[in-house]
């Protein structure tokens, strides 16, 4: 027979997958949730990368049109203004807010209910009040709801009133995006320290995604930000660098020394590392989560704090955004920014070159096949024919040694 047809051991590895890991029409036929479990590639991320950078772009051009277009609801905190503050009583706060109507002739910025039982206060937060304005509000509240002091008796000296400077506000911005450029400053050092370039560009692109989302989930919603809004957002960014982390680490362990093998590229790497800590990301946004809600239950509906629910809102927020941001974002932009130059990008072309002869080859024993079935001749399996041995495979168990076989020993 004659080398150029194929051998039974080419036939046989057409049959074969190229690798249990990596997604394609050959990959085994396991379970979405048994694949997802034992992070076997139920999610080509990395393949469909277009996809979620569109949804990322999507994401971010509707939180800037949001930022943009409609702003921010800020507190009192940061625009200065008045607050109010007395029992409730059986005040309702359609009532407070008519009662300040009448009494000041604008409406106020807000009014909400602190706290349940007899420890309930009313919360007054207005635009910046002058000395008659406050006299005459107090007095019309008094008149109206007649709120007790702590021995039981009504009186005026109930109702407390506390004001809040612009300049306050405009420091407290000011040190909040502070804060913030350290934060990221620090960050990008112990990134690039502890991983590489290309990964902390990655990371820092993510928690920038991650402020600006949340950021625009406020202004869509109408979300109030104050001093407890800034502080959460710290808290989310450190849950997005934790993420982001974990996932880098897994990434830079199955890539080592990938440059010297040609099973796999950098990118199929990764989606393997996306997979393998995927579950563990989930578990830990869910394990997050539960406290969250339970602050949002306890703050909103037992006890009425409005700092707590800010902070539990915001967190609630930035926890979802950040897992998203560090599965379907920042690797997703480490393998393309890795893929454009470098040694990287030589060596994925490299494994795909390789891909296309096998297949090429594959297709032509397949070819080979269907002519001998259909000129009727003998199935090659029948036919003794030298087999080739490719260069990276290793020898078969009880196989001669390969040389000169023949030469004679001195």
């Amino acid at each position: 027979m004659t080398n150029s047809q194929t051998s039974p051991s080419l036939r046989k590895d057409a049959e074969r997958p190229f690798d249990d890991f990596v997604p394609g029409p050959n990959a085994p036929k396991h379970g979405f949730f048994n694949r997802l479990y034992t992070g076997t590639g139920a999610i080509d991320v990395i393949g469909r990368r277009r996809m979620w950078y569109g949804i990322t772009a999507v994401i971010v051009l509707i939180s800037l049109g949001s930022i943009l277009f409609r702003g921010f609801n800020f507190g009192i905190d940061f625009e200065g203004g008045s607050r109010v503050q007395f029992p409730a009583g059986d005040a309702t706060t359609s009532q407070v807010e008519e009662v300040y109507r009448d009494a000041i002739g604008t409406d106020p910025v807000s009014v909400q209910t602190v706290g349940t039982g007899s420890s309930a206060t009313m919360l007054i937060r207005s635009e910046a009040l002058n000395v008659q304005q406050i006299d005459k509000l107090n007095s019309a509240l008094f008149a109206e709801f007649k709120p007790k002091d702590k021995s039981g008796n009504p009186s005026r000296a109930a109702i407390s009133t506390s004001d809040v400077s612009e300049t306050w506000g405009s420091q407290i911005t000011e040190k909040a995006l502070r804060a913030l450029a350290v934060f990221l400053v620090i960050v990008s050092i112990y990134i690039a320290v502890r991983f590489e370039r290309d990964m902390a560009i990655a990371a820092l692109a993510a928690l920038v995604f991650d402020v600006l989302v949340t950021a625009g989930v406020y202004s869509l919603i109408g979300f109030e930000v104050t001093p407890a809004t800034v502080i959460g957002i710290l808290t989310i960014l450190g849950f997005s660098l934790y993420d982001s982390v974990v996932v880098f680490d897994k990434v830079e362990e199955n890539t080592r020394g990938i440059l010297h093998l040609s099973r796999r590229t950098y990118g199929e790497q990764a989606n393997l590392a996306i997979n393998q800590t995927l579950m563990r990301s989930i578990n830990t946004a869910l394990i997050g989560i539960l406290p969250i809600v339970g602050l949002m239950v306890i703050a909103v509906w037992m006890l009425g704090v409005g700092t707590l629910k800010d902070l539990a809102l915001v967190q609630l927020v930035g926890l979802l955004v950040g897992t998203y941001s560090s599965i379907f974002f920042a690797t997703p932009l480490l393998v393309s920014i890795k893929e454009r130059w470098g040694p990287v990008a030589a060596h994925t072309k490299k494994v795909q070159a390789k891909r296309s002869g096998i297949a090429a080859a594959r297709a032509g024993a397949a070819a080979e096949q269907r002519a001998v079935a259909a000129s009727g001749r003998r199935d090659l399996d029948e036919v003794p024919v030298r087999r080739h041995r490719d260069a990276e495979q290793s020898p078969r168990p009880g196989a001669r040694p390969s040389g000169k076989r023949n030469k004679k020993r001195h």
